[in-house]
């Protein structure tokens, strides 16, 4: 036993004590999932890259150092993310690590007051992040909505990069060429810890000019993009079915319950100008009050239009209801006024089919297919 004899250890072997691997993530690679905005996937890119980094055969864990998507504003843990990551990953964590910081209204409104101290803040993810990483080859950490969230408390995506010495996956939308400023600001934001881009959700129309033109020219200006991933309706809205769970509706016309519902409209316009308006918009659900007959009449005679939701707990006329059956487009009635409908609606179709295990699942075969995942793992 004396070779472990701290007495009979040579004297220049005290300084390796900096080289504890959780200092910095030491031997454990770590790779930032950030995105130019909420709900572009970043919850499953991040878990799909980090199962097909264990089916390589790499002990993986996962962080998400702001807690950004809760239910309530008081500081209670609700962010659902880390709870899929611990149970897709089959992690052990526990939550006040996976999840250090609650970046709920009311610690945002406490940081301006001054009552959250950021060196406190750094110090306390930088302990989880050790904690979390001290098994694993890889960790994988997501960041919080936005990649510029957290600057008030000097935990932007960018600082959290620093702080555990992690490589940057940008995760970006991509509708039209006027997007790729968003994706320059951020790649100068991160510098060289960007290890490059994903674009996810891309529609058809946008595809061919993204890869055509828009790729080459962020390759040009150094900018690695390791992935193309085509949008699919099933991955992009909730089903109206879903919707009325989601909302606790009753239905009052069921056809068109597995209908797509991407985003919504407020019916709060005259009837020419509703019709006008609905006719422009594509996979939409109108949400109005129940007593707007002339607005129930504008939508269902839109072809974009995937449902209505009635608010106020007004049941419409039978005439509404028997042209709904007729068109096959469902109608919803809730009890909640507008305002609160379009809140908890827009709620559920940002956050919709994006975290559960079945869209994880689509994702690492999209990853698959659609992108250089050896090199976004390096």
């Amino acid at each position: 036993m004396t070779d472990t004899d701290p007495e009979h250890e040579p004297a220049d072997t005290e300084p390796e004590t900096d080289t504890d691997p959780t200092a910095s993530g030491g031997d454990t690679d770590t790779l930032l999932v950030s995105s130019l905005e909420e709900s572009t996937g970043k919850t499953a890119i991040t878990l799909a890259l980090a199962r097909l980094a264990a089916a390589e055969g790499d002990s993986v864990g996962y962080m998400k150092p702001k807690g950004t998507r809760l239910q309530s504003n008081v500081g209670k843990t609700l962010d659902e993310d880390p709870l899929l990551a611990r149970e897709l990953l089959e992690l052990e964590a526990e939550m006040h690590d996976l999840e250090p910081v609650v970046y709920s209204p009311t610690f945002i409104e406490q940081a301006i007051r001054g009552r959250e101290e950021p060196d406190e803040l750094r110090e306390r993810v930088q302990e989880a992040f050790e904690t979390l990483a001290a098994d694993h080859d890889r960790m994988f950490v997501e960041g919080g909505g936005r990649y510029d969230v957290g600057g008030i408390v000097e935990l932007a995506d960018a600082d959290i990069a620093e702080l555990l010495d992690a490589r940057v996956l940008l995760v970006a939308p991509y509708e039209v060429p006027a997007d790729i400023d968003d994706v320059l600001a951020a790649a100068e934001t991160f510098g060289d810890r960007l290890a490059g881009v994903v674009f996810n959700n891309v529609p058809d129309a946008a595809y061919d000019q993204l890869e055509t033109d828009v790729v080459p020219f962020l390759e040009g200006r150094g900018i690695s993009v390791h992935g193309v991933l085509p949008s699919e309706r099933e991955l992009s809205g909730v089903t109206v079915a879903e919707l009325a769970d989601e909302l606790g509706a009753s239905m009052l016309v069921e056809d068109g319950r597995d209908s797509y519902v991407e985003r919504f409209t407020v019916g709060a316009m005259g009837p020419d100008s509703a019709l006008r308006h609905f006719r422009r918009t594509k996979d939409a659900a109108v949400i109005t009050g129940g007593d707007r007959a002339e607005i129930h009449t504008a939508a269902l005679e839109a072809p974009g239009i995937r449902c209505l939701i009635l608010t106020g707990g007004h049941r419409p006329s039978g005439a509404i209801l028997g042209q709904a059956s007729e068109t096959g487009v469902p109608i919803l009635l809730v009890q909640t006024d507008t305002l609160t409908t379009v809140e908890r609606a827009e709620d559920i179709v940002r956050s919709g089919r994006t975290r559960d295990a079945k869209t994880v699942d689509r994702i690492e075969q999209l990853l698959s297919d659609h992108a250089a995942v050896d090199s976004i793992l390096g």
